[in-house]
């Protein structure tokens, strides 16, 4: 079961992902592509050029597991990283429900409470 805890980060793959790829695949785009440990136990989005299907790549301590998700219409509006070059963006887990739920990021704004700096 996925659980999202206060310390588990989300981040998406900015760049378009083949949605062929399985757990050894995702796992190389994870080490190699977004820089960050897959078996931490944060969770991995990746989406196809279209953004009609994503898959979330997540370690929970004893395995690796792939969801995914293909939309019948429309399309995931995807967030676009502050910096270009940067090949990910951290969301938070109300901010991965958002979108999973189809709403634009973009539009919406987080408030200036207190958050502990990482």
């Amino acid at each position: 079961m996925i659980s999202l805890g206060a310390a588990t980060r989300v981040f998406l793959a900015c760049g378009v992902t083949d949605m062929r790829k399985g757990y050894d695949g995702l796992y190389g785009l994870v080490k190699i592509q977004l820089e960050e440990d897959p078996l931490s136990g944060h969770l991995f989005v990746f989406a196809n050029r279209q953004r009609t299907r994503l898959k979330i790549l997540y370690f929970d301590g004893t395995g690796l597991w792939i969801c995914g998700k293909r939309l019948e219409r429309g399309r995931f509006k995807w967030p676009v990283p502050d910096e270009p070059a940067q090949g990910k963006v951290r969301l938070s887990a109300a901010e991965l429900a958002m979108l999973l739920g189809g709403i634009d990021l973009k539009g919406t704004k987080e408030r200036k409470w207190f958050r502990k700096n990482e």
